[in-house]
């Protein structure tokens, strides 16, 4: 059976809306004894903008435990420009978004991301990376602010539970559910949301259509490209950088249509 894919952004949420998985994921990725964690809700995953100006930050699954810690946990499944500053903007959003004008800095409570990426963040074998604030020597200077990354495309060298939920994200079919050995109650509570969302028509076809989108973005992507690379052409034979016979074989067109469409673009041959 052909299973939907937890890096799909509503299969990630619909595993994350789960209770059981949401508190078991958060035990094992920051290494808590699921006792302490008694209960959890899920927030607004948008942030609050006090500006106009300001960029409103949106959150996968905001998450509050009991005792008044805020975590972030976000899917990512391609690298974005600048995406060190933007996780790094919702963390400290996310930990000031508490504090309204008057109030005192003892409103203030520890936050933590965690973000799943599937594409590879740093050099090394390492793929569950956790970041704190510490000097030099390695002395914590606040537990307020926690960062953690977990990389799915590298290959994994432990047995821990954090493996185990890599696995699960990176599984693809019924096979790949069942080579998942555990006792972890979260992780077959998972298995068993995934099952489910596969056996269903009415999921299947959002699937369906998620894939025909993500296709779509392809080909308008290549077509910009195209579109782009031409336009370079265009003003490199206009410029006389290069010859009309090199750009024309560049361009895949035939000489032709490589001329009409650079009238078109409103470049003049008779600077050629």
């Amino acid at each position: 059976m052909e299973l939907v894919s937890p890096k799909m952004d509503f299969v990630f949420r619909e595993l994350m809306e789960d209770a059981e998985v949401r508190r078991y994921f958060i035990s094992d990725v920051l290494d808590m004894p699921v006792e302490e964690i008694a209960q959890t809700h899920l927030g607004n995953p948008f942030l609050r903008r006090r500006l106009q100006r300001q960029k409103q930050g949106i959150l996968d699954v905001k998450v509050f435990l009991l005792n008044g810690t805020r975590i972030n946990i976000e899917l990512q499944v391609r690298r974005q420009k600048f995406w060190n500053k933007r996780t790094l903007y919702y963390l400290a959003k996310m930990f000031v978004d508490v504090l309204f004008l008057g109030d005192n800095f003892d409103k203030l409570r520890r936050c933590i991301a965690i973000n799943i990426l599937d594409f590879n963040l740093i050099a090394g074998n390492e793929y569950h990376t956790i970041y704190r604030m510490r000097d030099e020597r390695g002395v914590d200077f606040s537990d307020l602010l926690e960062l953690h990354t977990i990389e799915l495309r590298k290959v994994l060298h432990g047995d821990t539970r954090v493996d185990d939920w890599i696995r699960l994200f990176n599984a693809k079919t019924q096979e790949d559910l069942d080579m998942i050995r555990t006792k972890n109650a979260g992780i077959e509570r998972a298995k068993y949301v995934m099952q489910e969302m596969s056996l269903s028509e009415s999921v299947r076809e959002v699937v369906t259509a998620y894939r025909k989108k993500k296709l779509d973005r392809k080909l308008e992507d290549a077509y910009v490209y195209d579109q782009g690379q031409q336009q370079l052409l265009y003003e490199l034979v206009s410029e006389g950088k290069i010859d009309m016979d090199t750009a024309v074989e560049k361009s895949g067109l035939t000489r032709q249509e490589f001329e009409e469409k650079m009238i078109d673009a409103g470049y003049h041959l008779k600077s050629v």
